[in-house]
């Protein structure tokens, strides 16, 4: 590809874009505001300083004939105008925009043609979801209307894993391996990967399936995951929890109402016992009615039942009751008027495990929020501003929310940090992020905890270090995702497998498609090094009008990306057929080759024989593989050989 892609902004993001581009082989242009103080890191790629809605400095990088347009500074107001500047200079580049309103974000898209607006927090908020669900993720995506995912599983040295083979443990999870790095094979990729291949500790396979299989799968290869209590234990949680509420709103109650209270039960039941020991009532339950009938309501006091002292303690209780009653009901009041009663019964109640614990509700927690909420999870946020106007949202979508510092210990105990499946750092300060990660491992050292950052070498150095394995940098999390957009809606995401690029990618077949049409799973697969998501049948040709998400090396799917042929240069020779499957044999060469009846003998009389030729590898390779189904021996010759 030798239109370049031009690059607008050198933040964070703008870097490890530059650094993805550059890994892929494709030419680059940067225009930035300033030249960096870290020039040196261009390592030889044009760079124009200015200010990049400038047409002079567009029309420098070569925008009337790039490849695409990818603008990631830190304001909306400059991408925005450098995006129409661009489209005012060529109508029909892609344009790849970053933007921070939600708003904007719903309406350019479509307002604007050929351009794609990303959100770095829509874009990074689903995958420090998934990392708190299921552990190491390298991307997320949906096929077919499907969530799937992307995690690397590492083999732990008491993982039930270890001795089931590849094919065992992709059966058993739903899941497709797209890696394997193992100390005695070294790295597999893709097709590489043996099926056969035992597993053993320290071994690092990467999977791609649903979040809900790979959930399950993470545990028995991590051992990290905290079990949900069984229906048993749930229930007595419930109980200590509701005895705990109840005590925690005794314990917020004003001294005054508490005072005031205990002195009204002192009352009443001092004069239940005294109506039922002098006669005065004929029983307990008589005595309390009597009570609550004199001090409550204006009845009548039956002064002619009554005699001497009788006539005196019902005069008093009626004043000191009336007295106890407007106090109380005054200090009530004045409680609830100063919206304590929610606190005091915990109205959104902290489940005791097994939960997710969310610090921060920023854009990024805001949305981590909203994932964990979709699939169904318990979340308990942790907010320090009682006004963030988000509060009221989760709260609403079923979220209990804490106001308070999370990097107070105490504070992640209240939230029962501790015995939560997750913890996830998503404030927008990286050392208050790290501080809770510290403080939660300190609760529980096995603890799950996602830690967002938003520098490269901090979380690489926590993860190396640390041994904070989730700890993840937005910056390369959302640097993908932008790339992807030059290809347009068919790359789903972008992500490195053993220091190589790869790309979850839908592709449609089109009409005399020199790639795709007619073409088998198998056969592409071997051509251009692809895995298929839900593959099926590999000896099925591909028809025009269907679409296939398939997994490959980035510089692979270059060649795809240009239906570029794969070269057909290898012919299938036959060397020997048994007696037995001859007749079957004879059948798979005639219906390959098109041939009679009698042209299919003589090729078979004469062995060795060449029975196809002009096929690419991919389609060589398939054809042998049937023809050994029915034990002939073949093998697959190029054209210089």
């Amino acid at each position: 590809m030798s239109e370049p892609v031009i690059l607008c902004g050198l933040g964070k993001i703008g870097w490890r874009i530059l650094e993805l581009l550059r890994a892929a082989g494709i030419p680059v242009v940067v225009i930035n505001r300033d030249r960096p103080a870290d020039e040196s890191r261009l390592a030889g790629t044009k760079l124009i300083a200015g200010d990049m809605r400038e047409t002079a400095h567009l029309a420098s990088a070569g925008v009337a004939s790039a490849r695409g347009v990818l603008i990631v500074t830190s304001d909306d107001l400059v991408n925005i105008g450098t995006a129409l500047a661009v489209r005012r200079l060529n109508p029909n580049v892609r344009i790849v925009v970053r933007v921070f309103n939600p708003v904007l974000l719903a309406r350019l898209g479509s307002a604007v043609g050929n351009m794609h607006a990303l959100s770095v927090s829509a874009l990074t908020a689903p995958m420090l979801a998934h990392s708190a669900l299921t552990g190491d993720v390298l991307g997320a995506f949906e096929a077919n209307g499907k969530r799937k995912q992307i995690a690397k599983l590492v083999v732990a040295d008491d993982s039930a894993l270890i001795g089931k083979t590849i094919e065992t443990v992709a059966r058993e999870f739903n899941a497709l391996p797209l890696a394997l790095h193992s100390q005695s094979s070294g790295d597999r990729l893709l097709g590489e990967v043996p099926p056969d291949a035992t597993l053993g500790a320290g071994d690092e396979l990467v999977m791609c399936g649903p979040p809900a299989d790979l959930g399950r799968l993470m545990p028995a290869g991590h051992g990290d995951d905290l079990d949900d209590l069984p229906p048993g234990v749930r229930w007595a949680g419930r109980v200590r929890r509701f005895s705990r509420v109840f005590w925690r709103a005794m314990r917020e109650i004003d001294v005054a109402l508490q005072i005031c209270a205990l002195l009204l039960l002192t009352v009443v039941a001092l004069s239940t016992c005294i109506y039922a020991v002098s006669g005065m009532a004929d029983s307990v339950p008589d005595g309390l009615y009597r009570t609550i009938s004199v001090i409550a309501t204006g009845a009548d006091m039956r002064a002619d039942n009554y005699h001497g002292w009788q006539k005196t303690f019902v005069s008093f209780l009626r004043i000191f009751g009336a007295l106890l009653t407007a106090a109380f009901t005054a200090i009530v009041t004045n409680y609830l008027l100063r919206a304590r009663l929610g606190g005091a019964l915990e109205f959104r109640q902290i489940p005791e495990a097994g939960h997710f614990v969310v610090c921060g509700l920023g854009n990024v927690g805001f949305r981590v929020v909203q994932e964990l909420l979709k699939s169904d999870e318990r979340v308990v946020v942790i907010e320090r501003s009682s006004a963030n106007p988000r509060i009221g949202t989760c709260r609403r979508l079923g979220a209990a929310v804490i106001i308070a510092e999370a990097t107070m210990v105490e504070v992640l105990r209240q939230a029962r940090a501790g015995t939560s499946r997750a913890v996830v750092a998503a404030t927008s300060d990286d050392l208050a992020n790290l501080e809770i990660a510290l403080l939660a491992r300190e609760l529980n050292a096995r603890q799950r905890v996602v830690v967002r950052l938003n520098d490269d070498a901090l979380a690489e150095t926590l993860r190396d270090v640390a041994d904070v394995r989730l700890a993840l940098a937005l910056p390369g999390l959302a640097a993908p995702a932008f790339v992807a957009a030059l290809y347009g809606d068919r790359v789903h995401t972008l992500f490195r497998i053993h220091r190589r690029m790869l790309a979850a990618v839908d592709l449609l077949v089109q009409p005399n498609d020199p790639c795709l049409d007619g073409q088998t799973l198998g056969a592409l697969a071997i051509d251009y090094g692809l895995v298929a998501i839900k593959a099926g049948d590999e000896s099925r040709r591909l028809k025009p009008g269907e679409t296939i998400t398939v997994v490959a090396l980035l510089s692979n799917l270059e060649r795809v990306f240009r239906r570029e042929p794969a070269p057909a240069e290898w012919s299938v020779e036959i060397v020997n057929v048994p007696a037995v499957t001859r007749e079957q044999v004879e059948s798979v060469v005639r219906l390959e080759g098109g041939l009679t009846p009698e042209e299919t003998a003589n090729i078979l009389n004469q062995l060795p024989a060449k029975v196809k030729s002009s096929l690419t590898r991919g389609q060589a390779e398939q054809l042998k593989a049937r023809l050994e189904r029915e034990k002939a021996e073949v093998r697959v010759a190029h054209a210089n050989t």
